[in-house]
């Protein structure tokens, strides 16, 4: 047990962490209904979580360092179980969001010292081995997400989404404080904290004027008023980066042409293949009648087709070139999302299974290939801070994909809705916000269906323009080879499900 106790317990947290970023799409439904939770509202249920990781993931990296990897850890594992209980006792949406962001405060300390805290326990075949467990448990977590989320929402309640990381973050703290050592601090490095309070400004309020667009519009004051904030966080986080001691991200990176697609590339990914997903788990309930299960079954092709391609192309496809892999992923990713935008009024959940298997392929591929292709884009001393910054906008682009598509498709339900009802702006947030049933009696059940259908269409499509841009850019922009990109990945630490890489050195001793 002592041996492998690292693993166990770093593995438990960050299956539980990624299974959170993706169990609350079913649930959202129910969520809703239960707490009267407006399309804002449950926007921020996914988006809280989303932007809390992003916003903290570099810093957390740096506070580890500060503190000690193992010390972090504890505490972020702590803190998600407490807002987990607090996100299962919630009696009101704000509660709820506040403790999903929280959450991913905690998150985001686990996820910072996952590979880490495993990079100081094993070496030789065992690190490999280790590694290679945390991917495969990272790739599963993405698929069982919704299918969990199904099974506790219809069987238990939508809380036990959130009660059931009780359990396993105690078990995973316990294995922690009995099997795993403090890793050695390198050299007094300081905590950006100037950087991170001005990136998750910037994010934030870019986000919360997207959301809110849906409410008051693209010309209103409140809206124009969030994108200024956003703005000049944004220029206060370039001021603090040029003059911290220790910055976040170093800006001289963004002078590299590769690296730049590769970050356009990972917020483009998480935005184009995720970022429709919750309202077609919304439609699947509440137009199709599906259950919680069978919606989150019904969305398994994507995840599932995922892990497999993932695995199977990082062993078939480990000498190709990266920007082949990740452009030829986000073409496809582009492609199956523009395939599941070809719903009509009576369409039902199989017409999206194509789509979801071809957006699946992309994903598995990307997943698989965008951390190396980042590491194979800098100085090995920046590999680090590299795959820190693909986890940062993977995760970024989840929490605005969410926010921008929600915008577009409840603006062409409102316009499918015009001269139906007297308030089609309303009964368009109300559609996309899971309220169909209130709207049956004063909405043709016909005109509902296709409204909806023509919701997610537009959505689908801006999602899928999105990831084949993207694609392109990568295919025409990322200049890296593979013989590179191996090199990177022999000199630093990587995983297959396109998470967080951290330079993990032989200096990095586990102390007393």
């Amino acid at each position: 047990m002592r041996k492998w106790g690292p693993l166990v317990a770093v593995c438990l947290g960050t299956f539980m962490l990624l299974v959170d970023v993706t169990i609350v799409v079913v649930a959202l439904p129910e969520i809703g209904g239960a707490l009267g939770a407006s399309l804002s509202d449950m926007q921020w249920v996914i988006d809280a979580y989303a932007l809390a990781m992003a916003a903290l993931l570099l810093g957390a990296g740096a506070a580890a360092d500060v503190v000690g990897r193992r010390r972090l850890y504890l505490a972020g594992t702590g803190l998600f179980a407490t807002a987990s209980l607090a996100c299962g006792l919630a009696t009101g949406p704000a509660v709820l969001n506040t403790m999903r962001a929280v959450q991913g405060v905690g998150g985001a300390a686990m996820f910072a010292t996952s590979l880490s805290l495993l990079g100081a326990a094993y070496r030789g075949r065992d690190r490999s081995l280790a590694f290679g467990v945390w991917g495969a448990v990272a790739g599963a977590s993405a698929a069982l997400g919704p299918v969990l989320g199904g099974v506790l929402t219809e069987h238990l309640d939508w809380r036990w989404i959130f009660f059931a990381n009780l359990p396993v973050s105690a078990v995973a703290l316990w294995i922690t404080l009995r099997t795993v050592t403090e890793s050695a601090h390198r050299g007094a490095r300081r905590i950006d904290w100037a950087g991170m309070a001005a990136f998750a400004v910037c994010a934030g309020a870019a986000t919360f004027a997207v959301v809110r667009v849906g409410v008051v519009g693209w010309e209103s004051a409140q809206t124009a008023a969030a994108f200024a904030v956003s703005a000049a966080a944004l220029c206060a986080f370039v001021v603090a980066e040029r003059r911290a001691v220790h910055p976040l991200i170093d800006l001289s990176l963004f002078r590299r042409r590769s690296f730049v697609s590769v970050m356009a590339g990972a917020l483009a990914f998480n935005a184009a293949a995720f970022g429709v997903l919750p309202y077609t788990s919304i439609w699947l309930q509440t137009l199709l009648g599906l259950s919680p299960v069978g919606a989150g079954l019904a969305l398994l092709p994507l995840a599932a087709t995922s892990f497999v391609v993932a695995a199977v192309s990082g062993r078939l496809l480990h000498d190709a070139p990266p920007r082949l892999v990740i452009g030829g992923g986000l073409l496809l990713v582009g492609g199956g999302v523009l395939a599941q935008g070809a719903l009509g009024p009576d369409s039902g959940w199989p017409a999206l299974v194509p789509g979801l298997l071809v957006t699946g392929a992309g994903v598995g591929l990307v997943s698989q290939g965008i951390s190396a292709a980042a590491l194979a884009c800098v100085p090995p001393r920046n590999a680090g801070m590299a795959g820190g910054a693909v986890g940062t906008f993977r995760q970024l682009g989840f929490a605005l994909g969410v926010a921008v598509f929600g915008a577009v498709a409840t603006s062409r339900m409102e316009h499918s809705l015009v001269g139906s009802t007297d308030a089609p702006a309303a009964a368009a947030r109300a559609l996309a916000g899971g309220a169909a049933r209130q709207l049956a009696g004063r909405v043709p059940d016909g005109t509902l269906h296709t409204a909806f259908a023509s919701g997610l269409n537009a959505a689908a499509l801006a999602a899928g323009v999105t990831g084949v841009l993207a694609g392109l850019a990568v295919l025409a922009f990322v200049r890296t080879s593979a013989r590179a990109d191996l090199a990177a990945g022999n000199a630093h630490l990587g995983n297959a499900s396109g998470g967080l890489i951290v330079d993990v050195g032989e200096r990095d001793r586990p102390t007393k």
